[in-house]
C-alpha cells in the first residue's frame, strides 16, 4: 500500500446498497482498501476487534432501528477516537437524527442522495478535515444558517429601534417564563421595586404598540408582540439567577 492509502470497514445492512457502495469505492475511491463489511451491530464490533481501520462508512439504520448507528459513533468516538466515522446513510428527512449522530462524534454526514460518495469527501475526512457534508445537507445548514442570521438581525434591529435595553429583555423573558413582578424584582443584578417594574412594562406598552393598540394590554399581550417583533426569542427562554 502506498502513503495516500487507507483502510476502510462498511457498516451496512441492505446487500444491494452495501454492493453499491463498493462499487462507488472501486470505480471513484482506488486508493481505499475495503477491510471488511458488516452487516450488523455484532459483525462490526468483531470484526473491528482483528481488524483497525483508518475510517468507518456507517449506515444508520441497522435492522430496522436508527440508534444503533448512533450508537456505534458514540462507542467508537470513545474506545477509538483516532477512527475517523462517515455516516452514509439514507434517513434524508430526520434531521434530529444528524444531530444525535454529530454529538456521538461523526466526523462527517453523507446523504444517500444528490452527489453521493465522493473522493472529494473521503480524502477531506481522511486529511483530518471536520465535518464533511455532501451537498443535499450542505443545502439545508446553509439555508438554516441564513434563516437564523436574518432572525438575529431583526432582533438587533428591533431592540434598535424600539430602544431595548437590558432590564427591559429581561424583564420581557421573566414575564415570559410566568414570572411575577414581585419575582422577578428578586432577580440577581435587578435594580428596580415592583412600582418601579410596573412603570418600565408601562413604557415598554407605550414603545411597542401604536396610541390606538394600547388600550387593555396586558403581560400576555405584551409578550406576544416582543415575540412578533424578536426582541425576545422563544427559542431561548432562560430564567436568570434569584
Amino acid at each position: 500500500m502506498d502513503e495516500k492509502s487507507f483502510k476502510v470497514i462498511i457498516v451496512e445492512d441492505v446487500k444491494l446498497e452495501l454492493k453499491g457502495t463498493e462499487e462507488i469505492f472501486r470505480n471513484e475511491i482506488p486508493n481505499a482498501e475495503i477491510i471488511g463489511t458488516a452487516m450488523t451491530e455484532d459483525e462490526f464490533w468483531t470484526l473491528l476487534q482483528g481488524n483497525k481501520p483508518d475510517m468507518v462508512l456507517l449506515d444508520l439504520g441497522l435492522g430496522g432501528s436508527t440508534t444503533i448507528g448512533v450508537e456505534i459513533c458514540a462507542k467508537l468516538r470513545k474506545e477509538h477516537p483516532e477512527i475517523k466515522v462517515l455516516i452514509f446513510t439514507g434517513e434524508i428527512l430526520n434531521e434530529k437524527l444528524w444531530v444525535d449522530v454529530l454529538d456521538a462524534g461523526a466526523d462527517g454526514i453523507i446523504l444517500k442522495t444528490g452527489e453521493l460518495l465522493t473522493s472529494t469527501d473521503v480524502k477531506s475526512l481522511i486529511d483530518g478535515k471536520k465535518l464533511v457534508f455532501n451537498y443535499p445537507i450542505l443545502e439545508k445548514i446553509v439555508d438554516r444558517f441564513k434563516r437564523s442570521v436574518l432572525q438575529d438581525q431583526k432582533r438587533q434591529e428591533a431592540i434598535i429601534n424600539y430602544d431595548i435595553d437590558e432590564y427591559d429583555e429581561r424583564l420581557l423573558r421573566h414575564l415570559a417564563l410566568g414570572y411575577t413582578k414581585e419575582m422577578i424584582t428578586n432577580l440577581k443584578g435587578m435594580p428596580f421595586g415592583v412600582k418601579s417594574i410596573e412603570k418600565r412594562q408601562n413604557e415598554l406598552v407605550n414603545r411597542l404598540f401604536t396610541s390606538d393598540e394600547r388600550i387593555g394590554v396586558n403581560a400576555c399581550r405584551l409578550v406576544t408582540r416582543a415575540f412578533e417583533l424578536r426582541i425576545i426569542d422563544i427559542d431561548n427562554l432562560e430564567a436568570d439567577e434569584e
